[in-house]
């Protein structure tokens, strides 16, 4: 559940920059890309985060370019 303040966004990866980052392109608003770092929870748990995989991101209102990925959708076939 979203705090307020908080901008939630669907995305796929484009790159890992390395130190836990990645860069993620939205859907939402078109060509937007921002800088994301993996939630604690994907961390504790050791689920890792690939190139082109799906994911849910929840942006800062404050400055949209920074954002926590919170979940990774499941590969559809």
């Amino acid at each position: 559940m979203a705090n307020h303040g908080e901008i939630e966004a669907t995305g796929t990866i484009l790159k890992e920059e390395g130190n836990g980052f990645f860069v993620v392109k939205l859907d939402a608003p078109k060509d937007h890309t921002c800088r994301c770092r993996a939630s604690g929870r994907l961390t504790s748990r050791k689920i890792r985060l690939l190139q082109g995989d799906r994911v849910s991101v929840v942006l800062s209102t404050y400055d949209i370019s920074k954002g926590r990925i919170t979940y990774r959708n499941p590969a559809t076939t």
